[in-house]
């Protein structure tokens, strides 16, 4: 059922209350110091938002993909960042589908009640980019315990969180048929881990994304925290990065909704030459032209959640719909900063804020070349491209 379908209206005006007690001088206050929202994390996690799809006897809500779609486009869309605690819902896929029911019950709850927080991706390397079946941190297999090597980039949150879904190979690639064979999935205790094998390092960007560069050395993982199978990885994580694209066009979709109604209320109030400047088809149409793109990418969120929600394929809905809706959100960014003009540029209008933050989704978590490339191959059948 999609989210227009249901009835989503209390959430969305519970998130937007929470939201409006961080107002934007907060937001230009944690990008400015490059700070972590900390409070803000506090009060979603409080409020049992993060909690949305853990299932109820496990202490969460057990609500679908499209609330945590809805919640999140409500942050987005307050002028807040989601990105601070977006992975503990789309991490979710590959825990609730593919842990055992012992790794469950000990995380799990923790997760709902807020003492310990899943933010922590480890997928991609610097070698490998977008070509996951080429990483190279390696787990080997020794007694009850696996050993890890390897190092991880852009994993976001990893200082502020307890656990990581690590992906490390465990069978060398030239020894599997399929190059996505072989790689396994494990759950890593972060504290634990801590200076014992595993070192966290920062990296500065143009945005505030809390994201760092893992290095692994030696690093003792049990045996227990391995998720489901040994060389099944691949096709676990998948069901985390379907989730990842549906969530993130979600908070484009909201991104673009916050530029869309700032673009509108400034080109309605900015007089030039004696008129508001919204009086000029200059400005509406390609305000016009951003609210179509805007509505449309919702759309395909919106079918891409619910085909996840009824269990079904969705690799390719879940690709368009994270593609379109970081095109529209763009599209929307860069309208509402023309509109303002030069004081768009202006730390006190946010809006370059949301700008830099909403232009990472045309390369993460996937790229635009590689999205176009899995349609052309795998939905069009035009031969391979890379």
């Amino acid at each position: 059922m999609s989210v227009r379908e249901h009835d989503l209206g209390e959430i969305r005006d519970a998130v937007a209350k929470l939201c409006a007690a961080f107002p934007m001088d907060y937001w230009r206050e944690t990008d400015r110091e490059r700070r972590y929202p900390t409070e803000f994390v506090r009060a979603l996690t409080e409020a049992g938002w993060l909690s949305c799809l853990i299932p109820e006897e496990y202490g969460g809500a057990g609500l679908k993909l499209a609330a945590a779609a809805a919640i999140l486009e409500e942050i987005q869309k307050s002028g807040a960042n989601g990105a601070a605690c977006h992975a503990q819902m789309y991490t979710m896929g590959t825990v609730l589908r593919h842990c055992s029911e012992a790794q469950k019950k000990k995380y799990l709850p923790g997760i709902a009640k807020g003492e310990l927080r899943l933010q922590a991706f480890g997928i991609t390397e610097p070698t490998a980019g977008t070509d996951t079946s080429a990483i190279r941190t390696a787990a080997v297999r020794k007694g009850d315990r696996y050993v890890v090597n390897g190092q991880k980039v852009w994993t976001s949150r990893a200082e502020h969180s307890d656990l990581m879904l690590l992906l490390a190979r465990t069978t060398p690639r030239e020894q599997v048929q399929k190059k996505t064979e072989g790689l396994s999935v494990f759950i890593v205790e972060m504290k634990a881990a801590l200076g014992r094998g595993l070192t966290i390092r920062p990296i500065r960007t143009m945005i505030n994304h809390a994201t760092t560069e893992i290095f692994i050395d030696s690093l003792e993982v049990p045996a227990e925290n391995l998720v489901g199978e040994e060389g099944k990885g691949f096709r676990y994580i998948l069901d985390g990065m379907n989730a990842e694209r549906i969530l993130i066009g979600a908070e484009c979709i909201g991104d673009a909704k916050w530029f869309l109604a700032k673009a509108t209320a400034y080109a309605g109030e900015r007089k030039v030459f004696g008129r508001a400047i919204g009086q000029n088809q200059g400005v509406q149409f390609p305000i016009a032209r951003a609210y179509m793109a805007t509505e449309a990418a919702a759309l395909m969120v919106e079918r891409a959640a619910a085909l996840y929600d009824a269990g079904k394929p969705c690799g390719p809905e879940s690709n368009m719909a994270k593609q379109l809706a970081a095109e529209a959100s763009w599209q929307a960014g860069d309208t509402c900063l023309q509109t303002h003009g030069g004081f768009g540029f202006a730390e006190e209008y946010d809006v370059e804020r949301k700008f830099r933050e909403t232009r990472l989704y045309q390369i993460a978590p996937i790229s635009t070349n590689l999205v176009l490339c899995y349609l052309a191959e795998h939905v069009l059948g035009l031969p391979r491209s890379y």
